[in-house]
């Protein structure tokens, strides 16, 4: 058996598009923040932070806020909120007992290692620290992966590798947690069908780069606009408006 890659391959980050085509995430990101409940004073580390978005609005609450994320792109926008972050790999993620709370949003699923990454959480955490997060779960963006995946079959093209995500069960993750000696306090799986401001074109541009990688630029043309036909039956309504079949993971836990 081969090790998964860290991170997904031809996937690459451009915080302006990603601010244009994918603003619902940071907006979508309050209930998650509720859950962590951040106090003033908290040293909090915002796991796949992103272009930090979410980081400045804790911040702006009294936070002690740490970015990281894999993305040198992304970190800088971050930075340019005036948010400290830096450029690390969430699969050897370097800390040691130094925050209140890990705290992580829409970016869980991208990392292909869970228990390494689990583990670095845990030792990041002080003693009592919590880990709350919310990514894609079991069943996410399902009706996009299949029509994705049939579009490269109909060519010839394998789908092997190509899938870039991890999207577990509830059970799954919290046996994960609890193996690494996690206490889960709350964790469930939220259907969250998504409206999509610049449509499903706005959406696989972002996200699906992984799934086209290496392809020559007239069959992913081909390949994407096979996969918009057969998710307009599903996906988008009488308006013409477009939606992605979200399930998001909630979690909390302690140590």
């Amino acid at each position: 058996m081969t090790t998964p890659p860290h991170n997904a391959p031809g996937q690459h980050w451009n915080a302006a598009d990603y601010a244009h085509h994918a603003d619902f995430v940071p907006s979508l990101g309050s209930e998650v923040v509720k859950l962590l409940a951040p106090q003033a004073g908290e040293r909090i580390l915002d796991l796949g932070c992103g272009d930090g978005a979410l980081s400045e609005r804790l911040a702006k609450l009294g936070v002690d806020i740490v970015g990281v994320d894999a993305s040198e792109a992304m970190v800088e926008a971050a930075r340019e909120r005036g948010i400290t972050a830096q450029v690390i790999d969430a699969h050897r993620l370097p800390f040691d007992h130094e925050f209140d709370a890990v705290f992580s949003n829409a970016a869980l699923h991208w990392m292909l290692e869970p228990q390494a990454v689990i583990a670095g959480v845990k030792r990041a955490l002080k003693p009592g620290g919590r880990f709350v997060a919310e990514f894609g779960g079991h069943g996410n963006v399902a009706a996009i992966c299949t029509a994705l995946l049939a579009s490269l079959q109909f060519r010839g093209i394998s789908a092997r590798g190509r899938h870039p995500w991890y999207f577990p069960t509830a059970e799954e993750y919290r046996q994960l947690l609890e193996n690494a000696g996690f206490r889960v306090e709350e964790i469930a799986l939220i259907p969250r069908p998504t409206p999509l401001s610049t449509g499903m074109s706005g959406w696989l541009e972002t996200f699906a780069n992984p799934f086209l990688h290496g392809l020559d630029e007239d069959v992913r043309e081909a390949v994407l606009e096979n996969t918009m036909t057969l998710l307009a039956h599903s996906l988008r309504d009488d308006t013409g408006h477009w939606s992605a079949d979200y399930v998001r993971l909630r979690v909390r836990a302690r140590v």
